[in-house]
């Protein structure tokens, strides 16, 4: 094994691995230290398997409505749960052979085991057998994640109470659940296990469910969920768990007072904890601030030849956000000039049905600082394509400044809206205005339109609402 890189990167998920590429393509020496599974948990256990359990759903979902389309279906569809299951892992294991197969192209190392700094450009690695060793390099990337986070109030063990990872790989489809936290994580798993039967109540401590969302965009969903089905608590808080007779109680208190929901399993969705324990943080003294390593705009520590990239630095815990600081990042202390990460235009979407996809300010954040606002929306109810689908629940919404006609934000909500936020994602970066949107002709028939109609919303010329 070669023991001096010119860079080494602790953590192989969608921060790591794209460092480590990057690094490589720049012509340095490169390795990637990883103690688990190639491309993270956002791979493995997150972001990819997670869509494959809801594709699953969709597919059920419209052999359950196949009349609506005018297709005859002879017999029940049913899900067969173990091999939704194990089509899921399957995916996840396909792209991670392809991280395998980008880091061998492009020559980077990989060395197994948990990395550890060790001062002097040194990390030691402790591989799962044999001895501890040590490899070093001019630069050393922090890319370790995070892990869900685990309340006090609501431990998790495994078979009653169990959390997201847990979750995609459960050997039994639970009858009923309680899904703690309605972020992008429990709503998603929500409407997975809702969608193939079982009985789903959502418990959320704030007043809306994907509290991060417009208002509106909010209200959308929820309304949805209970169209599906699912039972949807807001404003409300979960006092305890108790296993009784192999049964979870939930005790709640919310806008009604104390109520118990009984379910066979409780999802605890709360949110994620940065790994940031035993890395060498604190023998080498780099600085930490809520939970976070704080770093520059280039993602440089309080060590000189440390840096740290995606969820232990502050800044939304995305994998899209990681890969931008990595690429920021590697390419900065390779000598090149590259733009800092505008973290003020990332997109964020939730892959519920319908999704959400969101950039830049909600309305109510933009008024709050003092915008004078104009709104734009396009009901998914009046497009011919959302219509053709089967599928009208949704709408775009364009938030916009009044006085500049700069695009202050767009939510979405609806079919595929997650395949279309890079469009007015795009249009903020270039300082594009509303207007540009509206005048830029769009492909019909499709949802894309939707974001055309609400911009010309703005100024009160949409044709089609």
């Amino acid at each position: 094994m070669e023991e001096k890189f010119d860079v080494i990167v602790i953590g192989s998920g969608p921060g790591g691995y794209v460092a480590a590429i990057r690094a490589a393509q720049l012509g340095h020496k490169t390795a990637v230290v990883e103690r688990a599974e190639l491309g993270g948990v956002c791979l493995n256990w997150g972001c990819i398997p997670t869509k494959a359990l809801l594709k699953s759903a969709q597919v059920y979902t419209y052999t359950r409505h196949a009349a609506n389309y005018g297709i005859e279906i002879v017999g029940e569809s049913r899900p067969d749960f173990e091999k939704i299951i194990a089509r899921s892992r399957n995916v996840a294991d396909t792209m991670n052979k392809g991280i395998q197969f980008l880091l061998k192209k492009n020559g980077v190392q990989v060395i197994c085991g948990h990395g550890r700094l060790a001062g002097n450009g040194q990390v030691e690695v402790t591989p799962a057998e044999g001895d501890k060793f040590m490899v070093e390099a001019k630069h050393i990337i922090l890319a370790t994640g995070a892990r869900p986070r685990e309340l006090p109030f609501l431990p998790v063990d495994g078979k009653y109470v169990i959390n997201s990872r847990h979750a995609l790989t459960l050997a039994e489809q639970p009858e009923s659940m309680v899904v703690v936290g309605s972020g992008a994580i429990g709503s998603e798993l929500a409407a997975f296990y809702s969608a193939i039967g079982t009985k789903v109540t959502i418990v959320e401590y704030l007043p809306n469910l994907v509290p991060l969302e417009d208002e509106e965009v909010s209200k959308q969903i929820e309304r949805s969920f209970r169209k599906a089905g699912i039972a949807t608590r807001v404003s409300t808080t979960v006092k305890s768990v108790e296993v009784v007779d192999g049964k979870c109680k939930v005790t709640v208190e919310g806008k009604k007072g104390v109520e118990v929901i009984e379910a066979q399993t409780v999802l605890a969705a709360v949110g994620i904890k940065s790994n940031i324990e035993n890395i060498g943080l604190e023998e080498l003294g780099i600085q930490v601030e809520r939970d976070k390593v704080v770093v520059d705009d280039y993602y440089r520590t309080s060590v000189e030849g440390v840096y740290a990239i995606g969820d232990i630095v502050h800044g939304p815990a995305l994998a899209h956000v990681a890969s931008a600081e990595a690429l920021c990042c590697v390419e900065k202390l390779s000598g090149l000039n590259p733009a800092t990460v505008d973290y003020q235009n990332i997109p964020s979407c939730v892959y519920t049905s319908p999704e959400v996809a969101s950039v830049g300010m909600t309305e109510r954040e933009a008024v709050e600082k003092g915008f004078e606002v104009k709104i734009g929306k396009f009901p998914y109810t009046a497009s011919g394509k959302a219509t053709a689908a089967g599928d009208k629940d949704g709408f775009v919404k364009v938030v916009a400044d009044a006085k500049t006609d700069d695009v202050l934000g767009v939510h979405l909500v609806g079919l595929n809206v997650t395949e279309m936020i890079a469009e007015p994602t795009m249009v903020r970066a270039l300082g594009g205005k509303v207007a540009q949107i509206m005048r830029t002709i769009h492909p019909h028939p499709t949802m894309s339109e939707a974001v055309m109609e609400a911009a010309a919303a703005v100024h009160n010329e949409a044709i089609h609402v």
